[in-house]
């Protein structure tokens, strides 16, 4: 089975979602920042500190080719991943796409507490998410075989619903372990 790429906005739930479905269904999970920090030894901040955006998304880059080269896995990739056109052309190429979509007011009431995310490290955090989300959403379109909201409900839900349109868009999903 080729991998399960879930792309979107910082705080669409990529991880979480991607982690509860991988082990529902016995496949392997890699979230692609936390491989990337592993990988370097060092967080992302200092990564963006050190080398730049550039720097960060040329790693990245790297990083999710290698990923995309792996079978039975789920890839939560970084929600700038999509911004590289070489990104957008492998994860066509190579992967079942889901854009995890959530709007504006919900992605900033999950992230306005969040220090972690250096692009979000500016006086008016919510205009620049919302300036990402206008940026990003036409190329997690792009690159979606399929869209699945995050907006409402339980992770469970949300799951459950990724499921559903996995299966009807033909991925032979392993049977839930659970």
């Amino acid at each position: 089975m080729e991998p399960i790429v879930l792309v979107g906005m910082m705080g669409a739930g990529k991880t979480t979602v991607g982690k509860a479905l991988a082990a529902r269904h016995g496949l392997a999970f890699v979230d692609a920042d936390e491989a990337l920090e592993a990988r370097t030894g060092v967080p992302i901040p200092l990564i963006f500190e050190m080398e730049g955006e550039a720097g960060f998304r040329d790693r990245e880059a790297r990083l999710l080719d290698e990923l995309l080269a792996r079978e039975n896995l789920v890839i939560a990739t970084g929600g700038g991943a999509v911004t590289r056109a070489e990104n957008r052309q492998r994860f066509k190429r190579r992967g079942v796409v889901v854009y995890l979509e959530a709007p504006l007011e919900v992605l900033w009431e999950r992230l306005q507490h969040d220090r972690t995310r250096p692009l979000l490290q500016v006086p008016d955090p919510k205009a620049r998410l919302a300036a990402l989300l206008t940026e990003r959403d036409p190329w997690y379109r792009e690159v979606a075989d399929l869209i699945v909201t995050t907006r409402h409900g339980r992770l469970s839900a949300v799951v459950q619903a990724l499921e559903e349109a996995l299966i009807a868009y033909g991925v032979p999903l392993p049977a839930p372990s659970a």
